[in-house]
């Protein structure tokens, strides 16, 4: 017995006659009703009493009626569950990120669960290499990072879009009264200063970007820790042991009164940031409608790109 001999039965239940339900099925009479005897001689059992005009179920078709018409509401829908995580409509979103790069998420879910409230996430942090791994193990779909994106595979592998880039700052401790309180400073003035550097043994590229750029400054920067955590970095600024460079969207992401943010008013140099997922791995409906939120500005509008290259 089968999904479809089930539908007949229904229908024919629902119908009373054999010719009207072959009907509302868009089937020819013969062949409905050599699928009824078919389950009636598969079950041993009759289904239909059909002493009268009208076929009226028997005790066991009653039953088979109602535990058919549950058994076909379930598949139904199963097919529109499984329908809805193909197009990302349900399921749970699994995507890493680099902690400096938090601060572009927290608007970019709360408006995808507007549209898709059944969507749910799972984030996973960590360095490029970590996040790296878990892509290729398939444990997360797409990473938001720092780019270049220094993992261990081969870079050709990746599928990149470029985000709006972002620039460097510097953040200073509170209670360091050299510095204004805000606005801009030049890169000169940190010479000198205790700083720290972001840097891990994985990631280094945002530590040579603020290193040459000391140095173009014609002064080589007074490096007193270097640490992979940007969580320790910003606790540190925080009780006046160094100042860092860092790029402007970190303290987004943690805010406080104990760190001032100024601006470099003669430095160049810039942070970018994008979203990585592997080419060669099939990507849900979900993660390409999350991707497509970032080309839209903060009031859900397709904002222009003129670096957005997914290579």
């Amino acid at each position: 017995m089968d999904i479809r001999q089930l539908k007949y039965f229904v229908a024919t239940a629902r119908e009373g006659q054999v010719t009207r339900a072959a009907k509302s099925l868009h089937i020819e009479q013969p062949p409905l009703s050599r699928q009824l005897r078919l389950m009636e001689e598969e079950l041993g059992v009759k289904l239909f009493d059909r002493t009268g005009k009208r076929l009226k179920l028997t005790p066991a078709g009653e039953r088979l009626r109602q535990m058919a018409e549950l058994l076909l509401a379930q598949m139904d829908e199963t097919i529109r569950e499984v329908k809805e995580i193909g197009q990302g409509l349900r399921g749970v979103l699994s995507i890493g990120s680099v902690v400096s790069c938090f601060s572009l998420l927290p608007k970019r879910i709360e408006r995808f669960r507007a549209k898709y409230p059944q969507v749910t996430f799972k984030i996973s942090e960590g360095d490029h290499q970590f996040l790296g791994e878990q892509l290729e193990q398939g444990a997360i779909e797409l990473i938001v990072a720092r780019l270049p994106f220094e993992a261990m595979s081969d870079p050709a592998r990746y599928r990149i879009m470029k985000l709006p880039s972002d620039p460097f700052v510097a953040l200073i401790p509170g209670t360091w009264t050299s510095f204004p309180k805000d606005g801009a400073i030049a890169m000169r003035e940190l010479a000198g200063h205790p700083l720290l550097a972001l840097k891990s043994a994985n990631t280094k590229q945002m530590h040579e970007q603020f290193v040459a750029e000391c140095l173009r400054h014609g002064f080589q920067p007074d490096i007193i820790c270097e640490c992979s955590s940007v969580a320790v970095i910003l606790s540190l600024i925080a009780e006046g042991i160094g100042a860092a460079v860092l790029p402007e969207s970190v303290m987004r992401s943690f805010p406080t009164e104990r760190i001032r943010t100024l601006a470099i008013a003669d430095a160049n140099f810039f942070s970018d940031v994008g979203i990585v997922w592997l080419k060669d791995r099939y990507l849900s409906k979900a993660a390409e409608r999350f991707i497509d939120s970032f080309k839209e500005d903060d009031h859900g509008n397709v904002a222009e790109r003129s670096s957005a290259d997914q290579r």
